[in-house]
């Protein structure tokens, strides 16, 4: 049985939270704490198996709590409980950022919290982070890496330009762990990449937006949260906004992002099995496929499918450099992988596929 810490200012959210947890046999709640200083003092002392993370509280938030982690090189996988406002997005991206492993929205009302839907989606992410690595003490100044990182590809591309020919679409999928991978990944890009970068990154409805922000905001490609209709551009990454399935469609010779509402499937939406699969009758020379770290399968069905009609080049995360070894695992046990490469080389992998203009 796995021991939970539990970190809520709110006496009725703690004891729903431990209610949930409690009333599950793979978990039992060891501690509570009603602030970042009160579970401090605990992680200093014990060690669990994970630990439930509110953002907003007294004498020390959540965020707060995360930096001294850091600070003090306390190994701990932490889970936050966060809102789905604006603010609370690009609270939680800080989050994950600095640690955090995942995090589950938290409804607005305590009887909101006491539905089948949260308690699911509480115990599977706890599931998940329990099995997961916990904090990373590295800290590269990404900014300075990746502009170095990006001159070196193109440097190298440009030298062999003439051996990346057709035209190409990158499709990438992640899941736990993928917000702060894709930092390492998309700000290595060059500006001049030679292909459109669609990415499904399983987040609810509301993230999706401050993470193409944030994106953006460091690398050279830009980033946008995709929108119906949008034409793909060479140069330009397009993530899946949450609670949608992202599909791409031919459009007037081009090739445009178009969402359906079908149900979950392999228990996420977005899923990048209908990412993959949508391009089956496209026009593309190859697909780079790239699956990143994150629980599960999804993309493994969507890439098998897609593989029986396009030619197609598949980069897996090497399994030392993900959060969780699920769904490139799966990849590489069906036999799929091309390249299974360290998440610190899978931006120069790509580039050296698809080539740069």
């Amino acid at each position: 049985m796995k021991n939970i810490l539990v970190v809520d200012d709110s006496a009725l959210m703690r004891r729903v939270l431990c209610d949930i947890i409690n009333h599950d046999d793979r978990f039992q709640v060891q501690d509570r704490a009603t602030n970042g200083l009160e579970a401090l003092a605990l992680l200093e002392k014990k060690t669990y198996d994970a630990v439930i993370l509110d953002v907003n509280m007294p004498r020390m938030n959540g965020l707060e709590l995360l930096k001294e982690l850091q600070k003090k090189k306390i190994p701990a996988k932490v889970m936050m409980v966060s809102t789905d406002t604006m603010e609370g997005a690009k609270t939680t991206l800080d989050a994950l950022e600095l640690g955090a492993l995942d995090f589950v929205h938290k409804p607005g009302t305590a009887m909101d919290c006491r539905t089948d839907d949260f308690r699911e989606k509480l115990l599977n992410t706890l599931a998940v982070v329990v099995e997961a690595k916990g904090l990373s003490f590295d800290k590269p100044s990404l900014q300075r890496e990746t502009t170095k990182t990006s001159r070196k590809v193109v440097e190298l591309v440009s030298r062999r330009a003439s051996a990346v020919p057709g035209n190409k679409i990158v499709a990438l999928a992640s899941s736990t762990g993928g917000p702060k991978a894709l930092q390492s990944v998309i700000p290595k890009l060059p500006k001049n990449l030679k292909a459109a970068v669609v990415i499904v990154q399983h987040m609810p409805v509301g993230f999706t937006a401050s993470l193409a922000e944030r994106l953006d905001n460091l690398s050279e490609v830009h980033v946008k949260e995709a929108a119906e209709g949008d034409i793909l551009e060479a140069g330009v990454v397009y993530i899946s906004m949450g609670g949608k399935h992202l599909n791409i469609v031919s459009s007037g010779g081009k090739y445009a992002i178009h969402y359906t509402d079908e149900p979950s499937r392999e228990g996420v939406k977005p899923c990048a099995n209908y990412m993959y699969e949508s391009l089956r009758d496209s026009k593309f020379d190859q697909v780079v496929c790239v699956v990143m770290t994150g629980m599960g399968a999804d993309g493994t069905k969507g890439i098998i499918n897609l593989k029986e009609k396009k030619k197609l080049y598949v980069i897996a995360q090497e399994a030392s450099t993900c959060a969780v070894y699920g769904m490139p695992r799966s990849v590489v046990n069906a036999g799929l992988a091309d390249q299974i490469v360290p998440l610190e080389q899978i931006a120069q992998e790509i580039t050296m596929n698809v080539g740069v203009k």
